[in-house]
């Protein structure tokens, strides 16, 4: 139990030393424009510097610093190639993978949490972990029914450095902010850090994934291992007979697999709130496995980890998110606004442009337009681009626009999956699986 918080020490030290790292290349890089070096230019490679540093070091935690990553990593698709074309492997494993912990500390903690008799239950454990993320790893064993089984299990002290991390990262977000250009990362860490404890709760994550369970049993689609059992840091599924990721398929997948399980993805967000109630808020590729079907072709969509979840108080996605994407997608610009101020994305005495502001959602609503639209990393660095250029008027309009506290999981889902769809380069029928299953955008 104490070698975790020394290891969460060394982290808080080297995420401590990012923005000092990044106030020292900035000092070079201004030295460099003096020197006349082109604007863009220097930005280019102080951006590319802070990226080598940050990436490296997230690569190497766990804990919050690790979540973060895998965060981040999901707007990849946003940045530019230039910039992240030789850390994207090392972002993309970071959705998958991370270091794994000795197995007799798994055992420890299987004792701790499940009791001294666990194994009388637990027959069989692999000594290796199948998977390893930000605050566990994954093994799999065998129940004594004879059943496979996905065993996870909390790191000793997680709890202790996962806030402990974010906290520290809250703190350094505005040094590393630059390397994101277009994406706010201090609402992205604030998130984290009120979600953290929720996720650190297996009890909490068990209800929601049996759920989830119930309603996609048998289902030919998608397929949502049920919980067997749970306790403390210490949570036992079914085994999920998918050897890889999405990621996997963003790295080598065919065009065939990225089109089948991108449209799956998107008809996942939607349909998992209209069978829960509930919205599957952690959409990073590690979370999703193809299960390949009987000769080998794509086949169903299992989901995992349901430790970020959000329970809608409507029981469904708000009916005023489809009746606006509905607006803005048939270009009306008046109505939208007056539906935005109702909701609260524009504050009452905030003036806008209704044209500026159509103008500004119009190109994120485009999927919404057409019958089925090809995602790219080209169209999502072009829209994150777009927002970030002073010179665009988006960018001043960003300013004036809220999010409301109700909508900030589903605002990070939605990029979320945004960002997933434009990695797969997938081609779906976005708009009819928001008329299909989106409350409030098919026509009353």
């Amino acid at each position: 139990m104490t070698e975790l918080p020394r290891k969460a020490f060394s982290r808080s030290a080297r995420l401590a030393a990012l923005p000092l790292g990044y106030a020292g290349r900035t000092a070079v890089g201004f030295g460099r424009r003096l020197g006349g070096a082109p604007a863009d230019a220097v930005l280019t490679e102080v951006q590319q510097r802070t990226a080598e540093q940050l990436f490296k070091t997230l690569g190497e935690l766990k804990g919050g610093a690790m979540k973060f990553g895998q965060a981040l990593s999901v707007f990849e698709a946003a940045l530019p190639d230039e910039l992240v074309a030789p850390y994207r492997e090392n972002l993309t494993r970071l959705q998958d993978d991370a270091p794994p912990m000795p197995t007799q500390t798994v055992r420890d903690q299987l004792t701790t949490h499940l009791g001294p008799d666990w194994s009388e239950d637990l027959v069989w454990l692999d000594g290796g972990p199948t998977a390893a993320a930000s605050i566990g790893q994954v093994h799999k064993g065998r129940w004594r029914d004879g059943r496979d089984v996905a065993v996870k299990v909390q790191y000793p002290g997680a709890g202790e450095a996962l806030m402990g991390d974010l906290r520290q990262i809250a703190r350094v977000a505005r040094g590393v902010a630059p390397v994101f250009p277009g994406i706010d990362i201090k609402p992205l860490v604030a998130e984290l850090q009120a979600r953290a404890a929720e996720e650190l709760d297996y009890t909490l994550e068990a209800d929601a994934q049996r759920v989830f369970a119930d309603a996609f049993r048998d289902d030919p689609d998608f397929v949502v291992p049920d919980v067997v059992a749970v306790g403390g840091e210490a949570i036992i599924t079914e085994w999920l007979d998918a050897p890889y990721s999405l990621a996997h398929v963003i790295r080598e997948g065919t065009q065939e697999e990225r089109n089948h399980y991108g449209e799956l993805l998107a008809r996942f967000i939607f349909v998992g709130p209209a069978r829960t109630g509930m919205l599957h808020a952690d959409p990073h590729p590690g979370n999703f496995r193809p299960v390949p079907g009987p000769d080998g072709e794509p086949g169903r969509l299992g989901i995992l980890d349901f430790g970020a979840v959000a329970r809608l108080p409507q029981g469904r996605l708000p009916e005023a998110m489809g009746r606006l994407i509905r607006v803005a997608a048939e270009a009306d610009p008046e109505s939208l606004v007056a539906g935005l101020r109702e909701e609260g994305f524009i504050k009452d005495k905030v003036q806008v442009d209704p044209q500026l502001v159509l103008d500004y959602l119009a190109p994120f609503i485009e999927p919404a337009r057409m019958e089925t639209f090809r995602f790219s990393r080209e169209w999502m660095r072009a829209q994150f681009e777009r927002i970030n250029n002073p010179r665009d008027p988006a960018f001043t309009l960003a300013t004036k626009l809220n999010l409301p506290t109700s909508y900030l999981l589903i605002h990070r889902t939605w990029l979320g999956g945004l960002g997933l769809l434009s990695q797969l380069e997938a081609e779906a029928p976005f708009r009819q699986i928001l008329i299909d299953h989106l409350p409030g955008f098919a026509d009353d």
